[in-house]
């Protein structure tokens, strides 16, 4: 069976997820994560990827993006891949594959699932025990959006700044959000699309005029409509006469 190609609604974010090959790290140290972040910076400025979260765990990576054309997305991880694996392994003495495969993704429905996502990137070093406190974990978009940092390179998305008026009332916010966690349901959906590459939230919820590039969920199971079961006729058995 072909492969579908990666789900792309214009005018839509996407979750992007990418792990080192058999699960190894794809940073060992402060310079790996410096290396990435230049690199993807790079690619952001030449592409015109919108970045709104990110994520760097030691064995995988987590990228919230925008995109204005379907391509843009493939073009901009595909240079980020280049030029990072290329200096990571001059840089530790190792040849090969760097990354498990080509990355996932998955559309995000904003009004339901935006700031989700958001939160789902950032607090992933505290589901992982690597830390305590979302902020301070120096390989997040976490510090920028609670105002301890500020990185030029993130463009928040219409759906933060809806949650004030001021900077400090989006963080104030925001931090409440990442105190409250994520309820058990929103991360299984979250985990589930991000694997499987299909829609995350509701299709009603989406423009009308909006079109993916492919069907947003998967067929059901089973036999499609129409389709009855036909009940099977016993074959009659001979009976044996006498004269």
């Amino acid at each position: 069976m072909s492969r579908l190609p990666r789900l792309f609604v214009p005018g839509l974010p996407q979750l992007v997820t990418q792990r080192g090959n058999n699960r190894a790290h794809i940073f060992h140290d402060d310079a790996d994560e410096t290396r990435y972040l230049e690199c993807l910076r790079e690619g952001l400025r030449e592409t015109g990827v919108r970045l709104h979260a990110y994520v760097l765990m030691p064995d995988h990576v987590h990228l919230l993006l925008s995109a204005g054309e379907e391509a843009s997305t493939g073009a901009l991880m595909q240079q980020l891949g280049r030029r990072y694996v290329r200096w990571f392994n001059d840089r530790h003495r190792r040849t090969g594959t760097l990354w498990e495969g080509r990355y996932r993704s998955t559309v995000v429905e904003p009004q339901q699932y935006l700031l989700a996502c958001y939160a789902y990137i950032e607090l992933n070093p505290v589901r992982a025990g690597l830390v305590a406190d979302p902020a301070f974990y120096g390989g997040s978009s976490c510090r920028h959006h609670l105002g301890l940092d500020a990185d030029p390179y993130l463009t928040d998305h219409p759906m933060f700044w809806a949650l004030g008026n001021t900077p400090f009332d989006r963080q104030a916010a925001y931090r409440r959000q990442l105190d409250a966690g994520l309820g058990s349901t929103a991360l299984e959906a979250i985990r589930f699309a991000a694997h499987r590459g299909w829609l995350l939230g509701e299709d009603a919820r989406l423009p009308r005029e909006s079109q993916g590039n492919r069907r947003l969920r998967p067929l059901p199971k089973g036999r499609p409509v129409g389709m009855h079961r036909v009940k099977a006729v016993p074959r009659k058995t001979a009976v044996k006469t006498t004269s």
